[in-house]
């Protein structure tokens, strides 16, 4: 067998035309405006660190270290970006870094510890705006955390029993990552969320974005002062709630209607108008206003009566403040919320999170919103390329874009004074 030999041929060729994608965005002074200017002697910007971390991932690697180690061969004398070393790349994500910040709860002895970066979080925040994530008719924003297991030199250990840290989470219209807040494991969803979602109002609100039409969260978020900061914010709410909180309400429910959920499992919805919190509200010395509380519920498997209810079922509640939609448009919407673990799936495993590269949680937030901004990023690249090629779709995660379209043998030539990208293989692209 006859070799023929070229060192200059990329294995990821495909990764050419996302960066003349990119390109047409302009990205480059979004990103010079927000992060710090570097020394006029770097040969490098800060478009060639993100486009570079963009790259590991949509070439197959997970953590930082496989750009020096496995893809810097491959983007040698490519016009679009100047690949650094990781060492390069993890020395300017660090000068990036906000210091942490502590705080206790009113009864509590634990130190809770936190990081936000204001930078990232206005960059992230324009980024979108110009990816047209904001000019939807609705707007869509769900609230979570998730812990990311790590044995890093400050994490606390979770709820889980494994130490790691435990990030609060902004999806909006359930494709797109809105806004992140670093915590330590020892920092459960509830503590300190109200102080959250208000930063996170107060720089949409600086941004000019419009009130969000609707806001999901799950039971840690039922608590007055969310509520209270809920009906001022958004147009409509809807807050899962624990059962030992409101199943004094279950008996009253009169009228039961029959509802298939996600599983095609057969259950009954009801609802009800009550006025929680009212003890914090004349503590507050305001009147409780009314809620819808949806109440799903279904037959337990064993048949157990339960002492409280008197009854065999499970029940699910949801309080809102939507009087137009009925309780099933509401439940099935509500439902939707489990998109975010379909997002945080997609963070950890396709975008690195599972893999942080620092040892601190101050610079492991900046990490954590490079890659969100990645991911983006990567949400318009997908949904771009799939209305040109037939054998994508705007849903595949990056695994399938890659071996659909990244792998492509390619080499940039020089002609003429200009440069040409020669692909060996079938282009089923119009460029």
């Amino acid at each position: 067998m006859k070799v023929q030999n070229c060192n200059t041929i990329s294995a990821f060729g495909g990764i050419n035309f996302v960066f003349e994608y990119l390109e047409q965005g302009n990205f480059r002074n979004l990103f010079e405006k927000y992060l710090p200017e570097l020394a006029h002697q770097s040969i490098y910007n800060w478009k060639d660190i993100i486009y570079s971390i963009l790259s590991i991932y949509l070439c197959g690697g997970d953590c930082i270290e496989d750009l020096q180690i496995h893809l810097k061969p491959h983007f040698q004398k490519n016009p679009f970006v100047n690949v650094p070393s990781s060492d390069t790349v993890l020395k300017r994500l660090k000068e990036i870094s906000d210091i942490n910040a502590q705080c206790y709860t009113k009864r509590g002895t634990i130190e809770h510890t936190y990081n936000r970066n204001s930078r990232l979080e206005e960059l992230n925040v324009e980024l979108l705006k110009k990816l047209g994530a904001f000019s939807k008719d609705e707007t869509v924003i769900d609230y979570d955390n998730t812990i990311i297991f790590n044995e890093k030199s400050d994490s606390e250990m979770t709820y889980k029993r494994n130490p790691g840290y435990q990030p609060g989470v902004c999806t909006l219209n359930e494709e797109q990552i809105l806004y992140i807040e670093n915590r330590n494991g020892n920092s459960d969803a509830k503590s300190f969320q109200a102080d959250t979602l208000r930063r996170i109002f107060t720089l949409l609100k600086s941004k000019g974005i419009k009130k969000a039409d609707h806001f999901r969260a799950d039971a840690a978020s039922y608590q007055y002062d969310i509520i209270k900061l809920l009906e001022k914010e958004v147009k409509n709410f809807y807050i899962g709630s624990r059962n030992s909180y409101i199943e004094k309400y279950f008996p009253q429910i009169n009228e039961w209607m029959p509802m298939t959920d996600t599983s095609n499992e057969i259950m009954e919805i009801g609802e009800i108008t009550i006025s929680p919190f009212q003890r914090q509200a004349r503590n507050d010395k305001k009147s409780a206003h009314e809620y819808k509380l949806i109440v799903k519920r279904r037959p337990k498997k064993d048949g157990q009566l339960n002492l409280f209810t008197q009854d065999h079922y499970e029940y699910r509640a949801i309080l809102t403040n939507n009087t137009q939609w009925n309780a099933v448009e509401i439940a099935q919407f509500y439902n939707h919320r489990g998109n975010m673990e379909k997002q945080f799936d997609i963070l950890k495993n396709d975008f690195g999170w599972n893999y942080m590269p620092f040892s601190k949680l101050n610079q492991n937030t900046v990490f954590l919103y490079i890659t969100a901004i990645c991911r983006n990023l990567y949400h318009n690249i997908i949904k771009y390329f799939s209305e040109k090629i037939k054998s994508l779709k705007p849903t595949f995660r990056v695994k399938k874009f890659l071996f659909r379209f990244i792998i492509l043998p390619a080499k940039w030539v020089k002609r003429s004074r200009q440069y040409y990208l020669r692909v060996y293989g079938k282009l089923n692209i119009s460029t």
